[in-house]
Formats: structure tokens, C-alpha cells, sequence
């Protein structure tokens, strides 16, 4: 005895929409990401700047050097490449950093020289900054370097002039707009997604989540460390499945190091977004790695762009 199933047209279109989702869901887990790591050191941060001054820096133990190693055991570990917006104050000190990054396969590429904003500096200002990091990457590592990323994503709708200078200085994209508002930084205008700023250059955003007619970081930085990690596996997972779109990731070697000092009499707000969750990065990184796929910004973004 069997029973005879009767397709109506509610069911045809549940089927239908089942299949277009699990497709959907497919084509996501076969999605390849970037991620992105911004190699300066925890006294450089921007945040910082009033509560270190520039020239102490040099008598400061830097620490860079052996948290992106560690960053690198552990992309290793789970088989996964990644692109290094160098800067090139810590590259000129710790060669052997540019050197470990290239050997390993990894995209070396500029975060510039001396990790000021874009948006405080004049037009020749900023020229010099990144040509200047542009060349010494290069002489350390051997290699080409073709991406920048403009320290705290400073380039927004009143200095877009940066743009042209970084095509002018040879680079080939940017990821220096952030498409979201935030207190010191960002553009929310600007589209989610890469797109040729100007003719020969890409601009690479991080990522985010458009929801309640406003764009939500999803990129990694504080708001990884912040959230659930189930919360980041979602909004990471919805941009695959439902925008169709790569995502773009980053974070910092110092978020990898809960040991690193305090820095005294810094306020309520910047001290509670630079350590929040510190000791639990490392182990959100490695379910990151294992959750999704990985490889370098260029090979990502670069292959059918400009």
C-alpha cells in the first residue's frame, strides 16, 4: 500500500524556494573571503594618539614581530592566506616580519609609513607617506605591492583626492572606506561592495550588513571581539548567502596579545574598545578560519576588476 502525493502549486513553490535556498547556501560555503591583518603595533593605534606621543615610539617595546607570528602558525594550521596591510615603520624595524609574510605566500601590502590619517594630512603629505612605504615594502619583500589601506579608514566623502594619489603612487585598489558611521570614521553613502573608484583602481570596503536602512560593521576590529561569535558567523554568512558577495576581513596582531601593557590615564570608552575580549581573539580566529574560506585580497577581489 502506498500513498499517492499530489503536487499542488503551494507545494510546487515551497519546493522551489527550498531548492533556490539550499543553492544559496551552497554556493555561500563555497564562497572564498579576505582576510586582512593591519601590522602596526598597539601604541600606534589611533585611539592612542593623545596618550603617546610619536616620539616615544621608538623606546617602546615593540611587540608586533612575534604576534604576527603567531598569526601565522595559525594560518598554517588551518591552511588559509591572507593579505598584510604592512606599515612601514614596523617594516623598516622588524624586516623579518615582511620577509616571514612573503615566504609564507601571503600578499604583502601597505597600511603606510607612519600610520597617520589620511584626512589630517595635505595631499603631498599623504603622497610621500605611501610612496615612501610603497618603496621600502618592496625592497624588504622582493615583491610587488599593490594594495593600500589607509590607517582608521580615513578617506571619506571630504578628502576623495586621496584616491587619485594612490593610484598616482601605483597601487591597484584601496580598502580605505568604510561604509558605515561611526564617531572617527566612515562613509555611509559609499557602496558596500568593490567597485572601480576610479579608472585602474578598486575600491575593496569592509564589510558590512545592510539592515533597518542602515549598513552594521561585519568586518572584524572591535565589533568581532564585541559581539557573540555566533552574531559574526551570521552577518559574515549573510553576505555570502544573501548579498552573493565575498567578504572582506580584518583585524590586528595586538588583538591577538591580552599580555600587552596598559596604557595609563586613557578614558572609559577607548579603554573599553581596545581590550574588550582581547583573551578570547585567538580562539574566535581559529573557528573563523574552520568556519569559512580564506585567501588573499588580491586573488579575491582583483581577478575581474579594472
Amino acid at each position: 500500500m502506498y500513498t499517492h502525493l499530489v503536487t499542488t502549486p503551494a507545494v510546487e513553490r515551497f519546493q522551489e524556494s527550498q531548492s533556490r535556498r539550499d543553492a544559496s547556501r551552497a554556493h555561500a560555503d563555497q564562497t572564498v573571503n579576505a582576510l586582512s591583518i593591519d601590522v602596526e603595533d598597539y601604541f600606534q593605534v589611533s585611539a592612542f594618539a593623545p596618550f603617546i606621543e610619536r616620539s616615544e615610539w621608538d623606546r617602546i617595546p615593540c611587540r608586533a614581530e612575534a604576534n604576527v607570528e603567531r598569526i601565522l602558525a595559525l594560518l598554517a594550521e588551518n591552511n588559509a592566506k591572507a593579505t598584510f596591510f604592512t606599515l612601514g615603520w614596523i617594516a623598516e624595524r622588524h624586516p623579518g616580519i615582511v620577509r616571514s609574510i612573503v615566504e609564507q605566500g601571503h600578499e604583502l601590502a601597505s597600511h603606510g609609513y607612519g600610520h597617520q590619517r589620511a584626512s589630517d594630512q595635505t595631499p603631498n603629505e599623504f603622497t610621500a607617506d605611501i610612496v615612501h612605504a610603497k618603496a621600502l615594502l618592496e625592497d624588504l619583500g622582493g615583491v610587488a605591492v599593490r594594495g593600500y589601506r589607509a590607517p582608521s579608514f580615513s578617506i571619506n566623502q571630504d578628502n576623495l583626492w586621496a584616491l587619485e594619489c594612490i593610484r598616482e603612487a601605483g597601487y591597484r585598489y584601496s580598502s580605505s572606506i568604510y561604509p558605515v558611521k561611526r564617531d572617527h570614521y566612515g562613509m555611509p553613502d559609499a557602496p558596500r561592495f568593490a567597485y572601480a573608484a576610479l579608472p585602474d583602481l578598486v575600491e575593496v570596503p569592509p564589510t558590512t550588513v545592510e539592515l533597518f536602512n542602515r549598513n552594521w560593521p561585519a568586518a572584524g576590529g572591535g565589533f568581532f571581539r564585541l559581539l557573540p561569535y555566533a552574531m559574526s558567523r551570521w552577518l559574515l554568512q549573510r553576505v555570502n548567502r544573501v548579498d552573493g558577495e565575498p567578504c572582506m576581513f580584518y583585524f590586528h596582531p595586538w588583538e591577538m596579545d591580552p599580555s600587552q601593557p596598559r596604557v595609563p590615564g586613557i578614558d572609559a570608552k577607548t579603554r573599553f574598545r581596545h581590550y574588550v575580549n582581547l583573551n578570547r581573539m585567538e580562539d574566535r580566529l581559529g573557528q573563523l578560519l574552520k568556519d569559512f574560506r580564506w585567501d588573499r585580497v588580491d586573488r579575491v577581489f582583483l581577478r575581474s576588476a579594472v
